[in-house]
């Protein structure tokens, strides 16, 4: 039986500390992020829907409280996770195509992902306050 005391000769476990962040790292972080997100956020469409199926003063309720300004900045942050989310699962379906492995491809739908979530939700918001 080997010495317990002995020490191993091998390399510690990586660690975030010890690398520079990359972006596809951080896209795979992003992408866990908004997944729960969007969980918690069906929270939201549920109180709203069964609010609807209640009648008048408990939809005003929710009515009241996303049209405040705390509502309205969750709802922005949910519609950007939906379509931050969304993208980062078109990047993985690429990926499950065999193509965008080089590293200028995946570093290249990393930052579409990125800047598109925040155009697509901008674009979003913007159309529903001129639709309204």
């Amino acid at each position: 039986m080997a010495h317990s005391d002995a020490k191993a000769a091998r390399p510690l476990s990586p660690h975030l500390t010890i690398f520079r962040p990359l972006i596809t790292m951080v896209m795979s972080i992003v992408h866990r992020i908004t997944g729960a997100a969007l969980y918690f956020g069906m929270l939201l469409l549920a109180w709203w829907l069964v609010a609807l199926a209640s009648g008048p003063e408990a939809f005003g309720t929710v009515d009241r409280f996303l049209g405040s300004w705390f509502g309205m900045l969750i709802l922005f942050g949910f519609t950007w996770a939906l379509v931050h989310h969304m993208l980062g699962g078109l990047r993985h379906l690429v990926w499950d195509t065999g193509a965008g492995f080089t590293r200028a491809a995946r570093n290249g739908l990393a930052w579409a992902t990125i800047i598109g979530s925040v155009l697509l939700t901008l674009l979003i918001w913007i159309v529903a306050f001129i639709a309204r």
